[in-house]
This record gives C-alpha cells, sequence and structure tokens, in this order.
C-alpha cells in the first residue's frame, strides 16, 4: 500500500501543485488539504508536507500566523506519533514558527530576514547547491541513495557527490537563534540536515553559496526525532529533488515509527519569560500610519486574540533618524507616500502632525500612543535604519487598547509581534 502524504495548504500558499506532484512520482499517494477542511480526511495519512508559498501574505512575519492556527495543534500530536512531517520554505518557516522545528520545545528560532551582517539582502529568486550534512538515516529526507541527484561527478573519488541542485525563492531564509544551549543541541543531535554549498559539495557560509546568510551555512534542520524537516529550498520544483521524496517514501514504508516511540513524546515549553524593557525616547520620532485599511494589522490582531480576545491593535511603523530632519524625510514619496498614509512625528517631547500639502509639521494635541500600551518591535540586524544613516532606527509600533497591560505581558502574546530570536520588543512611553 503506498504511503499517503497530505499537502496542507493555508491561504496564500502557492506551491501546492509542485508537491503534490513529486509525492506522486515519488510513488505515494498525495492528498490535498486545506486548513480548514475536516480533520476526518486525515485519518489515514502516513505523512504531511506543508509547502512554499505566503500564507496570510506573511503577515506580521512569514509563517507566523499560520502556525498558531488549530491545524499546528493537530500537528504535534501527529509529532507524537512519529508522523512524517515536512515544511518547505513558508512551511519551514511554519514548522519554526509553532515549535516543531528545530526541538519540539516551543519557539526557540527564527527563519529571519535575509541580511548579509548589517546590510538588507531582500528576496532572492535563484538556484543553489545544498547537501546532506547529517548522516544519511539521520531523518525522514537525508537518505538520498543512488547518484540521481544532479550533481557533478567527482572523478577523483570514482563516485558522485551528495548534492543537489535546487531553486530557492524566500525573503525571511536566515536560520538563526540567541539562544548558545540550542546551537549545542543541534551539533550534538546530528540535527544540522542540509546545508549550503558549492557545486563539489564545500559547505560554505561565503555569500556566494550561502545568499541568505542563515547561520552555519544552514539550509535545513530536522528535529530530534528526525521524522521533521524543515527546508528552505524547493525540492519539489525541479527532479533534482527526487532523491529527497524517495528517501521520504522509504522512511515511513521502513517502519521508522516503531523506533520513534523509544524516544518519548516531545515537551511543549513555552520558552521561559521575556522582559520588555522601557524604550528612552529619541529626540525625534517618525510613526507612519494608513490611512486605507492595514490587512497586516487586522490579522496581527486576530492571531493575538487567540489569547487576548479584547485586544484593539493599531500598527505603525517606526522610524528614528540620527541625522536627517522630518521634513526632509516625509517630502519623498519613496520614504512617505501621502495618497495613503499619515505621519505623526514626536519632538522633544511634543506632537505634530504633518502636513503633506504644506511640507510642514503642524501642532498636534492628540499623541497616537495616548491610553495605550505600545510595543516596539525592532528586528536584528535593523537594516531599515542602516539605511537611513548611521545612528537611525526603525521598527513597527504596536499601539494595543482594550486589555491590560500584564495581559499583553505573557510570553504567548508578545511572540505574536515579534520571534525573540530575531528581534527586540521595548515599551515606549506615550
Amino acid at each position: 500500500m503506498q504511503p499517503r502524504i497530505a499537502v496542507l495548504s493555508f491561504p496564500g500558499n502557492n506551491c501546492e501543485v509542485e508537491s503534490l506532484r513529486a509525492i506522486k512520482q515519488a510513488g505515494m499517494e498525495a492528498v490535498f488539504f486545506r486548513w480548514n477542511d475536516s480533520k476526518e480526511k486525515l485519518k489515514d495519512i502516513d505523512g504531511y508536507l506543508v509547502p512554499g508559498g505566503f500564507s496570510y501574505e506573511d503577515r506580521g512575519r512569514s509563517g507566523m500566523v499560520a502556525a498558531r492556527d488549530p491545524l499546528l495543534t493537530f500537528l504535534h500530536e501527529e509529532n507524537e506519533k512519529g508522523k512524517v512531517i515536512i515544511g518547505h520554505c513558508n512551511g519551514a518557516q511554519i514548522l519554526v514558527e509553532s515549535g516543531l522545528i528545530p526541538l519540539d520545545q516551543g519557539l526557540k528560532m527564527s527563519l529571519a530576514r535575509n541580511a548579509l551582517g548589517q546590510e538588507a539582502v531582500g528576496f532572492i529568486n535563484e538556484w543553489v547547491w545544498i547537501t546532506s550534512t547529517c548522516k544519511r538515516d539521520r531523518c525522514a529526507t537525508s537518505d538520498w541513495e543512488g547518484a540521481t541527484c544532479g550533481e557533478p561527478f567527482d572523478g577523483a573519488q570514482g563516485r558522485r557527490n551528495r548534492t543537489m541542485h535546487l531553486p530557492i525563492a524566500h525573503g525571511e531564509g536566515r536560520f538563526t537563534t540567541k539562544d548558545k544551549d540550542v546551537w549545542e543541541k543541534l551539533k550534538k543531535n546530528d540535527q544540522m540536515a542540509f546545508s549550503y554549498c558549492n557545486a563539489d559539495g564545500k559547505v560554505s557560509d561565503d555569500p556566494e553559496t550561502t545568499p541568505n546568510g542563515s547561520v552555519f551555512a544552514i539550509a535545513g534542520l530536522c528535529n530530534p526525532a528526525g521524522n521533521v524537516v524543515a527546508l528552505m529550498p524547493h525540492p519539489e520544483r525541479t527532479p533534482n529533488g527526487a532523491p529527497y521524496f524517495a528517501s521520504m517514501k522509504r522512511w515511513i514504508e521502513g517502519k521508522r515509527l516503531q523506533k520513534l516511540e523509544k524516544l518519548g513524546k516531545p515537551e511543549r515549553l513555552a520558552g521561559g519569560e521575556w522582559a520588555v524593557p522601557a524604550r528612552i525616547v529619541r529626540p525625534v520620532e517618525i510613526f507612519v500610519g494608513t490611512i486605507i485599511t492595514n490587512n497586516e494589522e487586522r490579522t496581527v490582531e486576530q492571531a493575538a486574540h487567540r489569547s487576548v480576545p479584547r485586544l484593539k491593535l493599531l500598527q505603525l511603523k517606526y522610524i528614528a533618524p540620527k541625522r536627517a530632519k522630518p521634513e526632509e524625510l516625509l517630502s519623498r514619496l519613496s520614504f512617505f507616500n501621502p495618497n495613503k498614509e499619515t505621519a505623526m512625528v514626536r519632538q522633544n517631547g511634543a506632537f505634530y502632525r504633518w502636513d503633506s500639502d504644506a511640507k510642514q509639521l503642524l501642532k498636534s494635541e492628540k499623541s497616537p500612543l495616548a491610553d495605550a500600551t505600545v510595543l516596539l518591535r525592532r528586528d536584528e540586524p535593523d537594516t531599515g535604519g542602516a539605511a537611513l544613516g548611521k545612528g537611525s532606527e526603525t521598527g513597527i509600533c504596536y499601539v494595543c487598547r482594550g486589555v491590560a497591560e500584564q495581559e499583553l505581558l505573557k510570553r504567548e502574546v508578545l511572540e505574536v509581534f515579534a520571534n525573540p530570536h530575531a528581534s527586540s520588543l521595548e515599551r515606549l512611553s506615550s
């Protein structure tokens, strides 16, 4: 009987067709499953694939919203049974945000924005080489049997390197964490399953090889048991990825579930407290809102409603220029669009409204931050601030009303607003 693999589709995913095709070509049965279908459809499923795309338009950050869908609670339960769960690109982001990767123990890592040092890389759409850097039988997709991976011949050894030539297409693919213990566990457990390399299989974090800045050149990770895999490149988009899916089939047919049961069930941990310090008000701060409906604002609010249902959220862009005058910045169409945005400026404790017609700041008695708990998220590195000049800072302000501050400062709520392994949070005074 063929293994049955469900391709899980969230709103905004766009790699379902390629994923279904790759599963079928590997000799498995592919089942298409929408996020809101009845789970009865999954009762005889052997494994799951969460495809790439832009679930919920990557609002908040990639994978954040889908990772908090009830379907992920179900996947945690399936993981405890040893079922295979694979995530590619956006699917990998969802698995990381859900805590299934890397340690089955809460939010321990981030797939952060592509960056090389302090320089933003932006969206990357190109071909890369990857190699399996764990033991062949370490995880569900690492046993690349044969020499059909599209790799070059290694004449010196008389064999072919275990590499794959695959496409990548992502804006947030940089594996990183602030928890040093996580790196130690990943190394000890042989969980750094796939790495970026050159055509000869040499692993390197050089930008020519690892274009997104991923730490240790990581292209993919598995969980401790090996049944959950998060991979950023797209093996489903090319015949080169066939050995990857063949490995998945062998893993399932080999009844690896019997071995997984001996490892015990994973623990789901919150990850400890998250201290949110007060921010020192900068001499000049610009707050940019929208005239039109801010879909990201509404979606982040809905994600937070699972923990704080009374929350009313206002989302603002935050800029604290070091040298540039606010009038100069707000006059640039590339910086501020008066047809769809509004701007307030705080200088020396006073608020001013930007009049785009008169090109001047007008004193305002109204603060956009009044009677609210204001959280400022700043991504690390702050590539937006670096683009405005040394010492400048940028971020996203979450102006929260309708709930008490102590409710907002719970870790499960804060993790909606920011991933602590790629961003910082500060409380901003009104």
